[in-house]
């Protein structure tokens, strides 16, 4: 059997050239995305961040999706516009931002066309075959949680969709870099020196933002789903003590289905799945100031009966 061809066969000079002309097709599970793109900002954040997904020979593939990040100008400003299948669907954004809007794109790209999965704004990452969602609002921490567990051993699934399959259950994974923003880059480079991060992009409307690799363990399982165990609403306050409560079911539920893209696609069944996953779940919320003392207690999470 042949091993899979990685991007990282490509030097930068040839990643650039081919992004630049007919693109790259990756396999970016459970996903193939053709990316275009001739802006420097872009290919290197490919290179840095995507070395070890599978390059694809566009010649034998079907994409998922056709995308691209081009330069435009206005007024004499540099600016960046993303396209889907040649349709932009956003306002331009500032040259600097370039790559995270890649990956904003992509995240859109999912939520708004993969419709034979349900779709919920969480993070979830996996352990001894028992998966944890994180569903929580910007500003809640959830993206340095996420990084740091992922760091720490845990499985990345995903830091920005959970993708659950209506009619077993279990979740998709769909690793893909982790998005950190203002405070939380210095957190995690801090925790962990030797991580890859790709390009910083400055004053966009979330602040700072930079994107995490995904380690080499998540990515080695990424087709490999897993079946939910733990719901938990986190929340960071600075210099808080650690503090659980149990959440309702029913309001675990609700708060799911709010953050949900798209279960009323499914209609019945997209609701029966939520609540059927929420059911065989402990659901929680957690407020904490010290990470340290979170990641303790993710680790010591006995599994529901």
């Amino acid at each position: 059997m042949t091993e899979p061809r990685l991007l990282s066969t490509l030097t930068p000079t040839e990643l650039s050239c081919q992004l630049a002309s007919s693109g790259v097709w990756l396999r970016i599970p459970p996903f193939v995305v053709h990316i275009q793109s001739p802006m420097a900002v872009v290919a290197a954040g490919v290179y840095a961040l995507y070395a070890d997904y599978t390059l694809l020979d566009g010649r034998d593939c079907l994409a998922d999706f056709h995308v691209a990040v081009l330069p435009r100008r206005r007024w004499f400003k540099p600016l960046c516009v993303f396209e889907f299948d040649g349709f932009q669907p956003f306002t331009p954004l500032a040259h600097g931002e370039a790559f995270a809007f890649l990956e904003w794109g992509m995240n859109w790209c999912v939520t708004s066309h993969c419709h034979n999965l349900l779709t919920i704004h969480s993070a979830v990452l996996e352990k001894g075959g028992h998966a944890l969602m994180l569903p929580a609002p910007p500003g809640s921490g959830k993206s340095t949680l996420c990084a740091a567990l992922m760091l720490q051993g845990w499985r990345l699934l995903s830091d920005e969709m959970a993708l659950l399959d209506p009619q077993t259950g279990q979740l998709v994974p769909a690793p893909r870099p982790v998005s950190l923003k203002n405070q939380s880059i210095d957190v995690i480079r801090q925790r962990a020196p030797s991580a890859v991060m790709g390009p910083v992009a400055r004053d966009t409307m979330k602040g700072t933002v930079a994107h995490l690799q995904v380690t080499a363990s998540s990515l080695a399982r990424a087709d490999v789903p897993a079946l939910p165990a733990w719901v938990v609403f986190p929340k960071y306050q600075k210099a808080a003590p650690l503090r659980l409560e149990p959440r309702p079911k029913a309001g675990a539920l609700v708060e799911l289905a709010s953050n949900s893209f798209n279960h009323h696609v499914h209609g019945r069944d997209g609701f029966e799945a939520l609540a059927n996953l929420v059911d065989r779940c402990a659901c929680f919320d957690l407020s904490y100031g010290d990470l340290d003392e979170a990641l303790a207690w993710f680790d010591a999470l006995e599994v529901p009966p």
